[in-house]
């Protein structure tokens, strides 16, 4: 049956073409596409009006740095080795149709933290069958890192070397050489993943490494960049130092995650290219604006590093903002917030003195191009898919705003109430 036709009246509207609201725009949708937009729109006798006259709309929200694959971040570290990979697929189900309810209707997963397998794709395929509701996913189910890595979620338990290594053996993108690199992009491209990504340095939120080692060899770095575009993918990075991220320039990388350590002459360089970089700046907020207390909420090995890099952190947050690179909005929450609470990240660029268009446009248009979607989301345009949200809080004034969806369409269709239907948070209180 066709679906029917409907009328958005908007209080106001960003479209995600130009940084302005349009006060009293309408939009018109047909099936799932956006069919006219503006001031006056042809009313079809058939359509269904919906009043927004009370919301700021805005293209349905994107966030392009997730991990999807874990239930409850208070818990994330025993959920490696205590749920099974099926457990792990139902939690990636449960996060996407989360993230719809909060005005977020496309998220990208940038590798697995718990899980070993490739639910997301499967969860994906039913999402885009119409099989569930929930946000529309780009994925990379595996990221490529090597042995004590980063991406070597075996580090945990180093401890008890026998169990640590036969974890380790789990994790399919994990090796070394340039040959085992250049043939797991392949394997990765055979199994469905959309990108490719990299772990290029350590990190802050597994004990035994460090964010300024590099943790791929040069040869290797080449090897999966250069067989990811022989394959029509692209690839992006897991990396913080000046050093890595100018050699993943001059080997051609696509994009870079977080670049939280960054200098202006690696800015530059990036700006040249046309690199995007998903700078995650929620994660380091404690450390950015020293807060001690917030920072004891962190896991122990987080709390250890923000403390000692927390002045580099601060000045690479200063290059970043002041920055004319292609910044994308994205959120990494593995410690403080649950997967799916992407509005955090908007009080985040608030508070380093972007402006609400710098991140509406990051979660919107930018976003779009990241994922290589920009011809089907992130503008209300005619020909677009109808993904809108609805936000009765002030997206210019209110740093919050963002957590407080009002009204959220995917493709023509209104979700309502999919918070209260899953019962907000699980477990019950942990927000």
């Amino acid at each position: 049956m066709k679906q029917q036709r409907k009328i958005i009246l908007c209080g106001r509207l960003y479209d995600g073409v130009t940084r302005e609201w349009k006060q009293n725009w309408k939009i018109l949708v047909d099936g799932a596409l956006i069919a006219a937009v503006g001031p006056q729109v042809p009313r079809p006798e058939d359509a269904a009006e919906i009043d927004l006259s009370d919301c700021q709309v805005t293209p349905g929200m994107i966030d392009a740095h997730m991990h999807m694959d874990y239930i409850d971040w208070h818990t994330i570290r025993e959920e490696v080795y205590t749920t099974s990979e099926e457990a792990k697929t139902l939690a990636i189900a449960r996060c996407a149709r989360m993230a719809l309810g909060r005005g977020f209707t496309t998220v990208r997963h940038v590798g697995g933290i718990t899980s070993n397998g490739y639910g997301v794709l499967d969860v994906k395929e039913f999402i885009e069958r119409g099989y569930m509701p929930g946000a529309r996913i780009v994925a990379a189910p595996v990221f490529l890192c090597t042995a004590g890595s980063h991406g070597d979620l075996s580090q945990g338990f180093a401890r008890n070397p026998e169990l640590s290594a036969y974890m380790q053996k789990q994790r399919p993108g994990l090796g070394s050489g340039k040959a085992f690199f250049a043939n797991a992009v392949r394997e990765q491209v055979k199994y469905g993943t959309d990108f490719i990504k990299i772990m290029a340095t350590g990190g802050f939120f597994t004990p035994y490494d460090s964010p300024v080692q590099q943790q791929l060899k040069d040869e290797e770095l080449e090897a999966i960049i250069t067989t990811a575009h022989e394959l029509g993918k692209t690839v992006t990075a897991h990396v913080y130092t000046r050093e890595l991220m100018q050699k993943l320039i001059r080997f051609g990388i696509d994009g870079m995650e977080h670049g939280s350590l960054m200098d202006r002459e690696t800015a530059a360089m990036m700006e040249d290219k046309g690199i995007y970089l998903v700078p995650t700046f929620s994660p380091y907020e404690e450390a950015v604006h020293y807060d001690p207390e917030k920072i004891k909420d962190k896991q122990p090995e987080f709390r250890k590093k923000l403390e000692l890099y927390k002045d580099a952190l601060r000045a690479g947050r200063e290059v970043i903002c002041s920055s004319r690179i292609r910044l994308g909005y994205g959120t990494d929450f593995v410690a403080t917030h649950q997967n799916y609470e992407s509005g955090y990240e908007y009080e985040a660029w608030m508070n380093s003195g972007m402006s609400p268009f710098d991140a509406l446009e990051a979660a919107t248009r930018t976003n779009a191009g990241i994922l290589g979607l920009e011809d089907r989301i992130g503008t209300v345009e005619p020909g677009k898919y109808a993904d809108l949200a609805g936000w009765k809080r002030d997206l210019m004034t209110d740093m919050k705003a963002l957590l407080d969806c009002s009204f959220v369409m995917k493709e023509g269709i209104t979700y309502g109430n999919l918070l209260q239907e899953d019962g907000g948070s699980y477990p019950p209180g942990n927000n």
